[in-house]
């Protein structure tokens, strides 16, 4: 199958100049890079190919070549000259681009440049409360640490790690044949210091030689008024060491909110379901209504309906970075008793009777005023 044209593949014009061809680059590395495309083989394939088509057009020299001879330049079987089998280091292109290794099959590596620790990710899970409000938790979180004892090199204290004689200190090895094509030359990591570019003779006792070590730090996590569960807190500079120099990963706070034995939140609002006694329902009257930060007294119209929703503003959540607030919403149940004694049930008859109705008997199947405010609530 024909190679793709490298400048299609990265989606430029071919007197794209070279900031443009590496903004390109960096768009097409971040969406086919394997760590956001976890066993897809199509997305590895496609991320190989977005390397090796950077490697020639960011390089002078070779994008001449190619723009001359195209993909001939590099075929040692057409006698375009040299042909260098690794194609370049991508993941030290990656890397200088991204803080991290490409991490792709395939490619070398350069196992002796900084990188960045690895992320973690850490689950906490907080009160109604707490979210509504805001809160400092502290956490205990593990994770690998550079070693104090020798600041990371891995060697003896009072000892310091010496340069690969057998790489130079590159952490690889370049091995070039002379064919009846030209120039082969391949490139692989060092045998002596299996890419590190350094030799550790006396190891740091603290971590074997390791230079981490495994450890448990208790950090304080802001929690912000308003956050909602299933949101993350980004901590920058909180996950794992970074290797030989690099930088930290990050700490990402995986929020997840109990449940509210009263209030459902709805975004910002809160909702609650009250119960409402009949008779404040129809002649009116006030109720205390509960709230976050206590109770309320509320005034309920004369004839409130079953289902009927009150809205009383600024009493829901925190608005995240704000300091506006959401409302609280209470829909009234009316409560209708279940049992009456004598001088109660008479009573309501003769309501009945002065708004025009009649009590519901075997013979006449005529509702009461119970029946009907019941019907009103199924």
């Amino acid at each position: 199958m024909a190679k793709a044209d490298y400048y299609e593949v990265l989606g430029v014009q071919k007197n794209a100049s070279a900031d443009e061809i590496k903004s390109a680059y960096r768009k097409m590395a971040k969406k086919y890079h394997p760590d956001l495309n976890p066993d897809s083989k199509e997305a590895e394939a496609k991320f190989k190919e977005v390397n090796e088509a950077y490697e020639v057009l960011s390089d002078e020299q070779k994008r001449a070549k190619y723009d001359q001879f195209g993909h001939a330049a590099f075929d040692p079987a057409s006698g375009g000259g040299a042909y260098d089998a690794g194609f370049g280091d991508f993941s030290d292109i990656f890397s200088s681009f991204f803080g991290g290794a490409a991490g792709f099959g395939g490619g070398r590596t350069s196992r002796n440049a900084p990188m960045t620790g690895h992320d973690l990710r850490y689950n906490l899970t907080i009160t109604f409360e707490e979210a509504a409000f805001g809160a400092r938790k502290e956490i205990l979180v593990p994770r690998e640490e550079n070693c104090e004892s020798c600041h990371g090199t891995g060697a003896k204290p009072g000892t310091e790690p010496s340069t690969c004689t057998a790489c130079g200190g590159t952490g690889q090895m370049r091995v070039q044949q002379n064919t009846m094509f030209g120039a082969f030359s391949t490139v692989r990591t060092c045998d002596a210091c299996h890419g590190t570019g350094k030799i550790i003779k006396e190891p740091c006792p603290a971590c074997k030689g390791k230079g981490r070590v495994s450890q448990s730090k208790r950090i304080v996590v802001n929690i912000p008024a308003g956050i909602a569960d299933g949101q993350t807190i980004s901590m920058r500079g909180e996950g794992e060491a970074g290797y030989r120099g690099g930088p930290s990963g990050d700490l990402y706070v995986n929020i997840h909110v109990k449940p509210h034995k009263l209030f459902m939140r709805r975004g910002y609002d809160l909702h609650l379901d009250m119960n409402i006694p009949i008779t404040v329902a129809a002649l009116g009257g006030e109720i205390e209504v509960p709230t976050l930060t206590g109770t309320l007294k509320y005034k309920v119209p004369e004839g409130t309906q079953p289902g009927t929703v009150f809205r009383l503003r600024d009493q829901g959540v925190t608005k995240l970075n704000s300091a506006n607030k959401g409302d609280l919403f209470i829909k009234a149940n009316v409560q209708i008793p279940k049992k009456l004694n004598d001088e109660q049930r008479e009573l309501f008859k003769k309501l009945a009777e002065s708004l025009g109705e009649r009590p519901a008997d075997m013979k006449s199947g005529k509702k009461t005023l119970f029946s009907k405010v019941r019907d009103n609530l199924k």
